[in-house]
């Protein structure tokens, strides 16, 4: 069988559905099983702070000696970044390697039905098979996602919020409920911004059978090595959290780590330093608004645009007191919000604004924030060497 190339293959595939069959990606999984092996799996779901607490979950782990895959979602620049293996993102080798195998087992009629985000999390099953761990990030939800087709030892229920409303359900409680139903045995709860979350993940997990481990971040001592490093990595308060999630996923998977190890991870895209004078972060709703908010110290230039599903105006109340003025970026999404939207937004909540044109003043600070394609469409557009 002749099969085409991964990207030329993806780009036949739209990357938005407004309806899904949802057992189409159950049937190519049960096709697949009898050819590979499926490692251990880590399974995260939430609103946010899933990419970065799966990270630091992998490279503890992969750093402990196991072989170790993690799978997320979007990519900023390249999709290899969504399949890291054992410290790297996948080379283009291996992915081609993968998606003609993987190609094959399925058949061309299987292979074509499904979506782009279920293709390549099977892809990535094919990448991870001889892995030791598999940590996947849930793409949108948790029971309907694509993710949770295999079986899983630990389930991570990450902080949740509204947000995909037209998919997962208007209220906490309905969009929590499709998330926490992808559990099976073991669940570990972070610390929740409502109580209703907590509430369905306890009915969940009676219903179940299953064990849940509740963290407490006000319990959980702090190692003196990660208070060093989160101070010498300059980490807002979230990014503290969310290492506090991923050390005790791995006391309960009984993985051994040394805290240090955290020291070189490098958390591209979240709270991160560009620059001595500009942050790049993927966050695009309330909830991480909140925690941006909290972890700036001083006003910023905020680098901005949105998809149209999110709650800017919401987002853009939230961050207004650390916020000097916005430069509007162009975003190259079917989903944008249009410039007329946004600049609405910012007339209801009075905040200043221009469109991004390039430049940066280096005696300003500046936040480039809204979503993965605002923080793409600014490193493809701003030559940080400069």
């Amino acid at each position: 069988m002749s099969v085409v190339s991964l990207d030329s293959f993806l780009n036949t595939k739209p990357l938005y559905y407004k309806e899904i069959d949802h057992e189409r990606v159950h049937r190519a999984y049960a096709c697949l099983t009898p050819h590979i092996r499926c490692p251990k799996t880590i399974h995260i779901v939430g609103t946010n702070g899933k990419g970065s607490t799966g990270r630091m979950i992998a490279h503890l782990a992969y750093k402990s000696g196991l072989s170790v895959g993690h799978y997320s979602s979007p990519h900023i620049l390249k999709f290899n970044e969504r399949i890291w293996i054992n410290g790297v993102d996948v080379s283009d080798e291996i992915l081609e390697e993968a998606h003609q195998k993987l190609f094959i087992l399925l058949g061309q009629e299987i292979s074509e039905q499904l979506s782009y985000f279920e293709y390549t999390t099977l892809l990535s099953f094919m990448v991870f098979e001889k892995c030791d761990l598999m940590v996947l990030e849930a793409g949108l939800g948790g029971e309907f996602d694509a993710t949770n087709v295999c079986d899983k030892e630990l389930s991570i229920i990450t902080p949740i919020g509204v947000d995909h409303q037209a998919f997962l359900g208007t209220t906490i409680e309905e969009i929590a409920t499709t998330k926490i139903r992808s559990i099976q045995n073991n669940v570990l709860l972070a610390p929740q911004v409502y109580d209703e979350v907590i509430n369905v993940a306890k009915n969940i997990s009676a219903q179940k059978g299953a064990k849940i481990f509740n963290v407490q971040y006000a319990e959980f001592s702090i190692p003196e090595v990660l208070e060093h490093i989160a101070i010498q990595n300059a980490w807002p308060s979230y990014l503290i959290d969310n290492a506090k999630v991923a050390l005790k996923a791995l006391d309960i998977m009984g993985i051994s780590y040394q805290v240090h190890n955290l020291e070189n991870l490098e958390l591209f895209g979240r709270f991160y330093p560009l620059t001595k004078n500009i942050r790049i972060d993927v966050g695009h709703n309330p909830l991480a608004a909140k925690a941006i908010a909290k972890a700036l110290d001083k006003k910023v230039v905020l680098i901005y645009n949105s998809l149209d599903d999110k709650d800017y105006e919401e987002v853009l109340s939230i961050l207004k007191p650390k916020v000097k003025r916005v430069e509007i970026i162009k975003i190259e999404s079917q989903r944008a919000t249009t410039l007329d939207q946004i600049e609405n937004a910012l007339q209801n909540i009075d905040l200043s604004y221009s469109e991004f044109k390039n430049q940066i003043d280096n005696n300003e600070d500046y936040l480039v924030f809204g979503s993965f394609y605002v923080v793409e469409a600014f490193l493809k557009r701003y030559d940080v060497s400069k």
